[in-house]
């Protein structure tokens, strides 16, 4: 998508310009995999004009393979964001109605091709939410790759926005997590979408506490409903307002509960693509460490800890920074 964001923290009504970048769930979590140096291959649908391209460079820019990208429809979808500071709370207004990937249909893409060479597979809930076309292209992607032996992971990322074609998430979603071998979520996202909740819990009203072991019942839960999930992860941001979060997360497979550290985010730059940096190290993690959970658990934490210093929707963290943090180097002294 193409992200129009107003200057720093300028509300909607007061911005007389907005900063362009790019940006998108899977998108982002292409480009910290490829950071991290992991072959990664983006596939969607975009136009033939001039903002496209730009998209395409951009991506190409980050080291994300962009051959598979198909080309037709009219336009590239947009967001807007207004970002909030203390009591007031980020805004985004989708404008993705008629946008390419949104007019999308079965069969436009050659799953068997895209599926040859790859390990793994990941989408989230904000590409079933564009439209019917988009959530039955995501389902064909889904069965091609249960059927190839690849893996599948997918971000609930609950959007109540986007949800405007007829079908609810509740009615689509269980289809497509059915054929997920890891699954990530927050405690939104499984309490909308499949009404599972940890007891007790209100996020509005942690004040940046979050207890961890409440949410093994969300993944014990979620691994009941979902057969085929072999590690549930749950992403846990303590408000304490909105340039103030503590950040964290659980990770639940083979009956055991792993926790993070907990991360105390005093000045939060851009939240946005928070839980993609996570999904994107934790890809990682689980690449590079297949036999230690906690250890890719503890580099997603830190990885998306640091993408809340970076503008834009992309961690641009490095490898090395990402392990420094872990090691407890969080000081933020010049680097010389």
């Amino acid at each position: 998508m193409l992200r129009l964001a107003t200057p720093g923290y300028l509300r909607f009504s007061q911005a007389k310009e907005y900063g362009a970048t790019f940006g998108g769930g899977e998108a982002n979590v292409a480009v910290s995999l490829a950071n991290y140096g992991i072959e990664t291959d983006f596939i969607t649908r975009l136009p033939l004009n001039d903002i496209a391209e730009a998209c395409i460079m951009d991506l190409r820019a980050h080291n994300v393979g962009v051959g598979n990208i198909l080309r037709g429809g009219d336009r590239i979808g947009i967001y807007f964001l207004e970002t909030g500071a203390v009591a007031r709370a980020s805004k985004v207004i989708y404008d993705r109605a008629g946008s390419s990937i949104a007019t999308i249909e079965k069969g436009s893409v050659d799953w068997k091709t895209v599926f040859k060479d790859a390990a793994w597979f990941h989408w989230t809930g904000i590409t079933p939410a564009i439209s019917q076309g988009a959530a039955d292209v995501c389902l064909e992607a889904v069965k091609a790759a249960n059927e190839m032996g690849v893996i599948v992971s997918c971000d609930l990322n609950y959007r109540k926005n986007l949800w405007k074609y007829g079908k609810t998430a509740s009615e689509t979603m269980p289809a497509l997590v059915e054929g997920c071998d890891i699954i990530l979520g927050n405690e939104e996202d499984c309490e909308k979408v499949f009404g599972i909740k940890p007891e007790g819990f209100d996020a509005a009203a942690t004040g940046g506490e979050v207890n961890a072991a409440e949410f093994e019942s969300v993944c014990k839960q979620m691994m009941a409903r979902f057969p085929r999930c072999r590690k549930m992860i749950v992403t846990l941001r303590g408000a304490v307002n909105a340039n103030h979060n503590t950040w964290g997360g659980v990770l639940y497979s083979d009956g055991a509960l792993k926790q993070s550290k907990r991360y105390d985010i005093t000045h939060i730059v851009d939240r946005v693509g928070g839980g993609d940096s996570f999904m994107g190290g934790l890809i990682y993690g689980l690449l590079t460490f297949p036999s230690d959970d906690q250890r890719a658990l503890d580099f997603a934490v830190a990885a998306s800890c640091l993408k809340h210093t970076i503008y834009g929707d992309y961690n641009l963290a490095t490898l090395s920074e990402v392990e420094n943090l872990m090691k407890g180097d969080g000081s933020g002294r010049v680097s010389r």
